[in-house]
């Protein structure tokens, strides 16, 4: 398959596979940083909790196939996920509100994938623009419109207090860029052309310590 015939085929594919697929690729890189040549999708199934017939049936949807009596090629399943997922000349990430949150993920994520990069940051607070993190710069956002196109940035991600999230969405929509990463608790409402993630970090937290929580005592049966 070529480049552009998996990228069609990337426009086509559910949410949820394409979030499977970053998610097996991470794991594979592990396993090359191991050593392992090959693996079977019953053993990628396992390490994400999942059947074989899912992973079969999203590689399947991508185009790939291989010999089954080996097992998949890491490294050329690798490479072949990264045609689906990755832009071919790369893509740029801005962060808006460069606070705690917004520097651990600078600090984590840049360096972790070649063709998609954070690149510039923006706040208003004095004590944190003119400030360089993990090799990212962070601009004042009264110069956003002018560092987004020169910075080729297509996707932000908002950290910024919930409080004055909402006036970020002028901004963001005017500059173009087509991707949002929303870790604000605030529900933000963008053009159809903008893709739109929302992650709040406290629903999810509550989600979890909700099955967390001990169970209720059996009734007494008689």
């Amino acid at each position: 398959m070529t480049t552009d015939a998996a990228h069609t085929v990337a426009k086509r594919l559910p949410e949820r596979t394409i979030e499977r697929l970053s998610e097996y690729r991470r794991m594979l890189l592990e396993c090359l940083r191991q050593g392992r040549t090959h693996i079977y999708s019953h053993e990628l199934a396992s390490m994400h909790g999942i059947t074989a017939v899912q992973v079969r049936r999203d590689l399947m949807l991508i185009g790939f196939s291989s010999d089954t009596k080996k097992g998949y090629d890491v490294g050329v399943l690798i490479e072949f996920i990264g045609t689906i997922l990755d832009s071919p000349d790369g893509l740029n990430v801005g962060i808006i509100g460069m606070g705690n949150l917004a520097q651990a993920v600078t600090h984590y994520f840049n360096g972790k994938r070649s063709r998609l990069r954070i690149t510039a940051a923006f706040d208003i607070d004095p004590r944190k623009v003119g400030r360089t993190v993990a090799g990212v710069p962070c601009y004042h956002m009264d110069t956003f419109a002018q560092e987004v196109p020169r910075h080729d940035i297509r996707v932000i991600i908002l950290t910024s207090p919930s409080s004055v999230a909402a006036g970020m969405v002028g901004p963001i929509t005017d500059a173009g860029i087509r991707g949002v990463l929303n870790f604000t608790s605030t529900p933000l409402t963008f053009p159809d052309n903008i893709y739109v993630e929302d992650y709040d970090i406290i629903t999810l937290l509550e989600k979890v310590a909700y099955f967390s929580k001990d169970p209720e005592p059996a009734e007494d049966s008689e």
